[in-house]
């Protein structure tokens, strides 16, 4: 607002004019005077008083004296009117100043912000637009519940967007604008002294009316825009729940969907019967899904306890030409998806080992150990086939073995018996990594007349069973073949109760496909390289594997007696599963797998590679509060 002092101009121009008729009335006085004194006559020789003074003196006394009265009022006058003039052509040019910069700057900037933002959004809106389902959905839901969030949003949003578009535009763009204005009417009317009070009052002026109108007039325009821009945030907030709820329920399609073309690829292509028993399914739930199954008619075969991992394990004779996913399909619609996996009983094999006619390497010469890995007594399992605990090497050894195959088959011992050496012996001229472990060996291997040494889901799935249920730490398998569901939720269960699975990656060779269980997430899988760090020539490769070891030309001891030489990813896992049960026992409650992988020497390209994994093995010493 205006300072009190400054009157307005109509005012002023009154008291001049005043003052002009006030000047001109004492000019004719004086003008009168001075003709009746000159037209008095006066005798050239009269006497007259010495104080009498002639015509011409009288009046230029009368004279000086109307011109300094004249003068001294003109003077106050003027200075009272140029100041007065002054403040009111000051204060005009600020107003019409003030008016235009706000008009042109923040009436501009804020509309502009304004629609800048609803047309982004509208843009968007109307670009992504839903089904006419959906829009119908949003429809209703926005006319029941913008009024209320517009309503609720608005007064915080116009605030917030009022004060920061007059803080931010008012206060750059009318300092900025109007002083430069002012300064330059100041200059060019005011005296250097005028200036400075000018100024001062212009600041106060400019702030309380700027203020004043700007929060009156722009409260009212972003107020509409707002309520606009939110009703448009709030559709699309709604549109955004009923597209997630559309997204949900079409996911869910496609997985069913998805799930049944890959049942039928695993019909055509997986159901190779070299590598399933054929006329038989498995089932595998919680005890409460085979109580639903059975008062649904479900009849099974053989039902097998697994109390380690709390489930239960049935085989199914069916006919030669049934359908694996039509079956699963009947199961899941009873006890539900995710309750029950059901599938093939898949074969295994341990691979070719190659064998060769000269010595090989004695594991404990492969891959340096610290030296307190003699003295530990690691809990380590092993799945493979049987192992001849009468080897001279191992008659001293801790192994409890127990055999999950079919009663009556032929038991190989080959392969176990060159995996339980590697990590156990105990011979007095054959020493294991670890002489004094607790090795738990669980025997799944048969002889087959047509597929020669295997090993079935049924077996794999009772000894994982079982050596959750004896406690140990980690479990070495040394075999290989296809995936399969109910081996994953096994390995599933086992992992979450702490165990620790490392298993061989396989040796199909570079571009075979990946192999299991090694494959799956929840195992370490191995591969193997010679000393020097080349990788075996028959590894699988890809991005799976984790971790390399010595597997070329391992010295091992040979069932029935003796020694034999042979390569392959199953003599490199020994490696690692030693080293992960040593830093289990020294370090509870570390992550094993990170320190392992930390350790190792980087093979290959930096970093984790699809033929080294993260690297060759490399145990290192660790300090304990205990040692």
């Amino acid at each position: 607002m205006p300072d009190a002092k400054i009157a307005p101009l109509e005012q002023h121009t009154d008291a001049l004019v005043q003052l002009v008729l006030r000047l001109c009335r004492a000019s004719s006085l004086a003008l009168a005077f001075s003709a009746l004194i000159l037209s008095t006559s006066v005798p050239v020789n009269a006497n007259t008083g010495c104080c009498f003074l002639g015509g011409d003196e009288v009046e230029e006394a009368v004279e000086e004296e109307i011109e300094e009265e004249v003068a001294d009022q003109v003077e106050d006058e003027t200075e009272d009117t140029v100041e007065d003039t002054v403040e009111d052509t000051v204060e005009e040019t600020i107003e019409d100043n003030i008016e235009q910069e706000i008009e042109a700057n923040i009436e501009d900037d804020v509309q502009a912000s304004v629609e800048e933002s609803i047309e982004a959004g509208v843009e968007d809106s109307v670009e992504s637009g839903v089904e006419s389902a959906v829009e119908d959905s949003v429809e209703q839901v926005v006319e029941s519940g913008v009024e209320d969030a517009v309503e609720s949003s608005v007064e915080g949003a116009v605030e917030e967007s009022v004060e920061q578009v007059v803080e931010t535009t008012v206060e750059d763009s009318v300092e900025g604008s109007v002083e430069d204005s002012v300064e330059q009417v100041v200059e060019n009317s005011v005296e250097d002294s005028v200036e400075s009070d000018v100024e001062d009052s212009v600041e106060v002026a400019v702030e309380d009316s700027v203020e004043d109108a700007v929060e009156a007039g722009v409260e009212d325009s972003v107020e509409v825009a707002v309520e606009s821009q939110v009703e448009q945030r709030v559709e699309s907030s709604v549109e955004g729940s009923v597209e997630e709820e559309v997204a949900t329920t079409i996911e869910d399609r496609l997985e069913s969907e998805i799930d049944e073309i890959l049942d039928e690829i695993e019909n055509k292509f997986e159901v190779n019967e070299d590598r399933i028993q054929t006329a038989q399914w498995l089932v595998m739930a919680e005890p409460e899904a085979f109580e639903e199954l059975a008062d649904k008619g479900y009849l099974f075969d053989n039902v097998t306890d697994l109390p380690g991992m709390g489930l239960r394990l049935a085989e199914v004779a069916a006919p030669s030409t049934f359908e694996i996913s039509e079956v699963r399909q009947g199961v899941v619609d009873v006890v539900g998806s995710g309750r029950a996996d059901v599938d093939l009983n898949h074969f295994y094999t341990a691979g070719s080992p190659i064998e060769h006619t000269v010595e090989g390497i004695p594991p404990r010469n492969a891959v340096p150990f610290p030296a307190d890995v003699d003295e530990l007594d690691l809990r380590i399992g092993m799945i493979d086939s049987q192992v001849d605990t009468s080897h001279p090497a191992l008659t001293h050894s801790r192994i409890e073995a127990q055999s999950f195959v079919r009663s009556g088959a032929d038991l190989p011992a080959f392969h176990g018996t060159a995996i339980a050496s590697i990590i156990a012996a105990s011979g007095s001229d054959y020493q294991g990594l670890a002489p004094h472990a607790e090795l738990f060996a669980a025997g799944v291997f048969e002889e087959d007349k047509e597929r020669g040494e295997v090993a079935s889901t049924v077996s794999l799935v009772r000894a994982l069973d079982w050596l959750v249920t004896a406690g140990v730490d980690v479990v070495n398998i040394s075999l290989a073949g296809p995936p399969n569901r109910l081996l994953e939720t096994a390995l599933n269960r086992a992992s979450e109760r702490g165990v620790l699975i490392l298993a061989a990656a396989g040796n199909g060779g570079p571009v075979a496909k990946p192999m299991y269980p090694a494959a799956y997430p929840s195992v370490v899988a191995v591969t193997a390289v010679d000393t020097a760090g080349r990788a075996f020539r028959l590894a699988n490769r890809g991005d799976y594997l984790d971790i390399a070891a010595p597997g070329v030309g391992m010295l091992h001891a040979r069932a029935g007696g003796g020694y034999a030489t042979s390569s392959g990813t199953s003599f490199a896992v020994p490696f690692a599963t030693t080293a992960a049960a040593r830093l289990r026992q020294l370090q509870p409650g570390v992550n094993v797998l990170d320190s392992l992988y930390r350790s190792a020497e980087d093979l290959g390209p930096p970093g984790r590679d699809d033929i080294y994994g993260y690297g060759l093995l490399r145990p290192l010493p660790v300090i304990t509060s205990g040692r």
